[in-house]
């Protein structure tokens, strides 16, 4: 009785088996032609049977040779084929394979369906959180705003009343924003938004209002120079989030001070200038540069960040595709 030490699994056993059937194949193949070519010079055989039958080996060797290849290439074609968001992985069931089946090839087969399968996973989850959380969030940040505007409204309310209803309301455009770009950054195989062309200035304009808002009774002022204008073809919404963004992380840079928005030829930047009196926080760079440098990095916008001696925050995006608008 063999001991248990001497077994092995079937998978290893199998390994290699491509490699011999296809030495075998040719090993064949060059015996028969040998043999053909030695009925020739003894002249058993005239010499076009000799050419037919070389030739005939030579097609019978390479479709035994195609056929031990076609389960490499039925993968090839799945692969080559793919599409990441269909959940349809008929294309890649290994039990479609041959029984007889490379072991090596087997395992390669095994591993992609399984990496096909998480993708599948991955992609409806994304769709589903997507879908889901664009709803559950945006719901009940819209009741905020409207009870916020409700109470803004009452006379009965105090001063400490009316600076808390402010920053209710203060808070819950940022969080807006926020949620707007998670969902923006969430959507990774299908972005769902919308793209046009569009006038950045424009696009900066329209947020300025929700801007002012939130800096509502903080000793910071906003600036907008606009030396240029260029437009985009893409997503304006993605262009706001990504501004926004900037805007709130140079708010963060200290209590006081200016904020400028500049948009120059493919270029816009966002530059804190601090006040030499208001103590200030180097290098705070909080969540929402990190989103922000991952959505330049998801639409190739690219950002550049520098802090000068002169107590200055530059932040700078650059858009290799724009177009120039003449003033």
């Amino acid at each position: 009785m063999a001991s248990r030490g001497t077994a092995q699994p079937a998978s290893t056993l199998g390994r290699g088996l491509f490699h011999r059937r296809l030495a075998i194949i040719f090993g064949l193949q060059l015996l028969a032609v040998m043999i053909v070519c030695l009925m020739g010079v003894y002249n058993v055989a005239p010499v076009g049977a000799v050419v037919a039958l070389i030739v005939i080996i030579s097609a019978l060797a390479w479709l035994a040779a195609w056929h031990q290849w076609s389960p490499v290439a039925r993968l090839a074609r799945a692969v080559s084929g793919w599409d990441e968001g269909s959940s349809d992985l008929n294309g890649w069931r290994p039990d479609q394979l041959p029984r007889r089946t490379d072991a090596d090839v087997m395992t390669l087969a095994n591993s992609l369906y399984g990496f096909a399968n998480r993708i599948a996973g991955y992609n409806q989850r994304e769709r589903n959180f997507t879908r889901d959380a664009s709803h559950e969030l945006r719901s009940p940040l819209t009741v905020i705003k409207m009870s916020a505007d409700m109470l803004a409204d009452d006379l009965s309310l105090g001063e400490f009343g009316q600076r808390s209803v402010q920053r209710i309301k203060r808070s819950t455009r940022e969080m807006e924003a926020l949620v707007e770009a998670l969902l923006i950054l969430a959507r990774e195989s299908d972005n769902g938004l919308t793209e046009e062309d569009f006038v950045v200035n424009d696009v900066i304009r329209h947020e300025l209002p929700d801007v002012l808002a939130m800096l509502e009774g903080r000793p910071i002022t906003l600036e907008l120079e606009e030396p240029a204008r260029f437009a985009l073809h893409g997503s304006p919404r993605v262009f706001s989030v990504l501004c926004w963004q900037l805007i709130r992380n140079a708010c963060q840079q200290a209590e006081g001070g200016t904020v400028v928005v500049t948009v120059m030829p493919g270029v816009v930047t966002v530059t804190h200038r601090g006040d030499a009196s208001v103590p200030l926080a180097a290098n705070r760079h909080g969540f929402e540069l990190a989103i922000a440098q991952r959505i330049s990095e998801r639409f190739r916008w690219p950002l550049e960040l520098q802090t000068r001696d002169d107590r200055r925050h530059i932040a700078r995006i650059r858009f290799p595709e724009s177009t120039p608008i003449p003033a």
